[in-house]
């Protein structure tokens, strides 16, 4: 029995320092976010959108690597004389907060409409 214990913890020794079940090195997931950062900040710059509307749109990417991308990217488009691609679609940000503005503006013209004339008098 003893024999079979000392066999299995021997041959389980290896295993121990492999990453076999998950637990990527915080290095890793480090440099992957960074990775990630840059590249979205590049994006935003090549899709001509402010480094503002940038941090907008990616809430969870690191704004420090996204503001280094979008330099990066500023540098190379500047020094390439690299022309900015217009983004087709319309970014979610302004249609929340355009549809978060409309309400307000609606609210207010039946206000208007509703406000009583002035009777005119005659003389």
């Amino acid at each position: 029995m003893l024999r079979r214990v000392v066999l299995i913890t021997l041959l389980a020794l290896p295993l121990s320092a492999c990453d076999l079940f998950g637990g990527e090195p915080a290095e890793a997931v480090a440099a992957r976010k960074e990775a990630e950062g840059k590249a979205v900040g590049g994006a935003c710059r090549h899709a001509a959108r402010a480094i503002e509307d940038c941090f907008a749109l990616n809430k969870r990417a690191d704004k420090a690597a996204v503001f280094a991308g979008w330099r990066e990217m500023n540098d190379y488009m500047r020094d390439n004389k690299v022309e900015a691609v217009v983004p087709q679609a319309a970014p979610a940000v302004a249609e929340t907060s355009a549809k978060a503005e409309a309400p307000a503006a609606v609210a207010e013209e039946p206000a208007k409409a509703k406000a009583p004339k002035p009777k005119k008098t005659e003389s």
